[in-house]
């Protein structure tokens, strides 16, 4: 099974057929677009490369779907999604994918919950009759949900109450935003997930995993009419449920600067983090952020490399990223101080190097190399069926326009040198940025200090 494994991820890679090149060197996907009589969405990329297929079903549900007093449901879904339904039972998704020589997954963020499978092409047949059993008949029972509530509040003590700055990073989003939306860090909170009643879960699950809330994505080696077939087959007898409700995804301007500081006794060295207020993804000035991410913190030759790691030798790495949300996204700058420089002063150096992208525009080559290493990464994405499936899938959820996987690169190398300087003196400012210094502390019989401030 495991040369199985092996041998499908290699064809994975190399399925990359369906990807084109115009004459700007762009890649180009060829896409078909259907919608079922329930309302599911369904896209379909030919690629006879290889004989492997990928499913991916995007659900229109994340955390920003969530109440007060009810949050991480989106998230217990991505694991409540694989206990078994009315003609799979527990844990049986798995061992039928695996055993076929196939990989999956899922995965939860704010603004969509997303599953898949990637698969030999014959079969296609089991990857969709596993996604729409169990969008048919999940089975939300007593002892799953108290089985999976705790696999995730275990998730939660390894990867955010008891690991490294992750109760940094739950501080800063909380600070950072005002609307619930996106204020709540998506694995819930302990008492909410104590909280939560099977009633709770059934409603939740009836609302969001119905065929009219989802995207089905088909990528890989497939005859179109058979493939259509199957779908029909499996999906359209699934019952359509009422359209969820909008979400208020609207942020007010922030006014001043917000500051905290953690005392970490998991960390072992100090950190910065400072996150600025943007715009939702897809827009022109997410791609400049996009570009001016790349020019000041992506890679060796940036800015924040040459000047704080490299000259200065005030931090031991520093980087930047764009979050990319439907709402109100985040601009970030993470460094890490080494021990005898203050934070202050490295705080206060970020701010030179800011400072100077606002003041004069970045040189052509900067500009230049941006695109290419945001060009870059977006193809190697896309080599996989899988990572093109993933793709459109999302397109599709955030945006509504799968084809924003031909566009893309498009809006990106139509960034100006003046995009850059403009969104820089925008977003990046003192009162519209999000500051959160954790402090290492030793962990004898010190719990987790949090000081605020704004």
């Amino acid at each position: 099974m495991k040369f199985q494994l092996k041998f499908v991820g290699l064809i994975f890679i190399l399925a990359f057929a369906a990807v084109t090149f115009a004459q700007s060197r762009n890649p180009h996907v060829d896409l078909k677009e259907t919608r079922l009589a329930n309302g599911l969405r369904v896209i379909t990329v030919e690629d006879h490369n290889a004989p492997v297929i990928a499913v991916n079903v995007s659900y229109n549900v994340g955390s920003r779907n969530e109440k007060p007093g009810r949050t991480g449901f989106a998230h217990l879904f991505e694991h409540m999604m694989f206990q078994g339904s009315e003609n799979v039972g527990k844990s049986e998704h798995f061992i039928l994918v695996y055993n076929n020589g196939g990989t999956m997954n899922g995965t939860t963020n704010e603004d969509r919950t997303n599953y898949f499978e990637g698969l030999p092409s014959n079969q296609l047949d089991l990857a969709l009759f596993l996604e729409a059993d169990r969008m048919r008949s999940l089975a939300v029972t007593q002892e799953n949900l108290d089985n999976q509530r705790n696999a995730v509040q275990e998730e939660r003590r390894i990867g955010l109450d008891n690991a490294a700055y992750g109760k940094s990073g739950e501080m800063q989003q909380s600070l950072m935003y005002d609307n619930f939306a996106y204020k709540h860090d998506t694995i819930g909170s302990m008492d909410d997930l104590n909280a939560a009643s099977v009633d709770d879960v059934r409603a939740f699950f009836k609302m969001y995993y119905a065929p009219n809330n989802a995207v089905l994505t088909l990528v890989g080696d497939f005859k179109p009419a058979l493939a259509l077939a199957l779908i029909k087959k499996n999906f359209e007898s699934i019952p359509r449920q009422p359209d969820p409700p909008a979400v208020d995804m609207t942020e007010p301007d922030q006014k001043a600067e917000r500051r905290a500081s953690i005392d970490d006794p998991w960390a072992r060295a100090a950190r910065i983090s400072i996150a600025y207020k943007t715009v939702p993804g897809n827009t022109a000035d997410f791609y400049a952020l996009q570009v001016l991410g790349n020019v000041l913190g992506g890679g060796v030759s940036s800015r924040l490399n040459q000047k704080l790691v490299r000259e200065k030798e005030m931090v031991t790495n520093a980087n930047t990223f764009v979050q990319e949300m439907r709402g109100v996204g985040g601009f970030y700058i993470i460094a890490t101080p080494r021990s005898n420089f203050k934070n202050d002063a490295v705080e206060a150096a970020i701010y030179d190097e800011v400072a100077r992208l606002q003041k004069e525009p970045i040189a052509d080559w900067e500009l230049q190399k941006a695109k290419s290493g945001a060009r870059r990464n977006f193809v190697n994405s896309l080599q996989s069926s899988l990572g093109r499936a993933n793709a459109i899938g999302q397109a599709a959820v955030y945006y509504g326009d799968p084809n924003l996987i031909n566009t893309r690169l498009d809006k990106v190398m139509a960034v100006t040198k003046e995009d850059v300087q403009r969104v820089a003196n925008k977003y990046l400012v003192q009162t519209n940025r999000t500051v959160v210094i954790t402090i290492p502390k030793a962990p004898m019989g010190r719990g987790m200090g949090i000081g605020m401030q704004q």
